[in-house]
């Protein structure tokens, strides 16, 4: 029998966060251990008069790929992938690890130059903006958060299956606050950092595009980044850690970038494009049934009571220019001292609102 909570977020992924219309094909993307997940919005799709087209990730064949994979196989367009972005009308994709290390001793340049070859696709699916990305429980994914399996299972349904139309009238009052600024600074150990968001429209994040969900973010303008940071937690990417991380900027620029582990591979993303020593995001977590970090992105991110910067590439419906191969958040832990001002006002100390 299937978990009512499962059938819950299926309905919550195929009814509210994307737009399915009778003879609409959807993208469902999953790892092999989200089976239940992807069979039941499966099913709901089919319901709705749509099609969906299944893409199963199962272990080893990622790693096989770029094991094996010469220059020349992983420079090659992804004509079918293209082919199909262009032509479903939505995707679901749902992340399931059963390794969260499968690529740590793959060559970061193998990942970063496929990652530059595929984001034609990936911009493609952002242009059509009627996507979502979830996460299915996972005994790899609970290791990695420290918890049981038991215990991360409804961490994450507990995440998950809220009231979204209720979350989205509280972002409300923090994007008009945003829309209508036009500096940030963010105050911390640490970290002393400020940037013009003058002319940006702030983006709610209310379960339509991640889920969960929960923050609103806003994209800095390019040139305007002064000051440091220094992140609270580790920076994941493709299986690497990186901890301790230290950024200087001038005039919207990385001058100066530094980590306790992992050091070589942040400069090294740093060094992909022009863009990726800029900031693309700066967002601000919301979810406060997120409490703790994961080493997953996609909840750490949301944590009630944080800030994460993002590198690279800028999301453009909120007026963000930057572009680059790679878009790279890093978090800030507000909940102990560190304070959100915009225009020199307090708006959240120590974690907590005060608008």
């Amino acid at each position: 029998m299937v978990d009512p909570r499962i059938r819950k977020l299926a309905s919550i992924l195929t009814s509210y966060s994307i737009k399915i219309k009778k003879g609409d094909i959807i993208d469902l993307n999953f790892g092999i251990q989200a089976k239940e997940l992807a069979l039941e919005c499966f099913k709901q799709i089919l319901k709705k008069g749509a099609t969906a087209i299944t893409h199963a990730s199962v272990p080893g064949f990622t790693y096989a790929y770029y094991k094996l994979a010469t220059k020349e196989q992983l420079e090659k367009k992804p004509i079918i992938a293209l082919y199909e972005a262009q032509k479903v009308a939505g995707s679901i994709s749902i992340i399931a690890d059963e390794n969260t290390r499968e690529l740590t001793n793959i060559p970061s340049w193998k990942i970063a130059l496929r990652n530059k070859v595929t984001h034609p696709v990936h911009k493609i699916h952002l242009k059509k903006d009627n996507w979502v990305l979830t996460i299915f429980p996972t005994p790899a994914l609970a290791q990695e958060a420290d918890m049981s399996y038991e215990e991360y299972y409804d961490f994450i349904f507990k995440a998950t299956n809220i009231d979204w139309r209720r979350m989205s009238k509280k972002q409300d009052k923090l994007k008009a606050v945003l829309d209508k600024g036009k500096e940030v600074r963010i105050v911390a150990e640490g970290t002393d950092i400020r940037f013009s968001i003058k002319g940006r429209k702030a983006i709610k994040c209310d379960g339509h595009r991640n889920m969960p969900d929960g923050e609103v973010f806003i994209a800095p303008v390019e040139t305007t980044t002064e000051g440091k940071i220094r992140f609270t937690y580790p920076a994941i990417r493709q299986g690497r850690i990186v901890e301790g991380i230290e950024l200087h900027f001038k005039k919207g620029r990385v001058i100066k970038a530094s980590a306790e582990k992992g050091e070589a591979y942040l400069k090294e993303m740093l060094s992909v494009d022009p863009g990726a020593k800029r900031l693309g995001e700066f967002g601000i977590g919301m979810n406060y049934n997120i409490n703790r970090f994961t080493k997953e992105i996609l909840l750490d991110e949301k944590i009630g009571g944080t800030i994460h910067l993002a590198l690279g590439m800028a999301y453009k419906e909120g007026g963000g220019r930057n572009e680059s191969a790679i878009h790279w958040d890093m978090i800030l832990d507000l909940r102990k001292g560190g304070a959100i001002y915009i225009d020199g006002k307090c708006i959240q100390r120590d974690g907590k609102f005060l608008i």
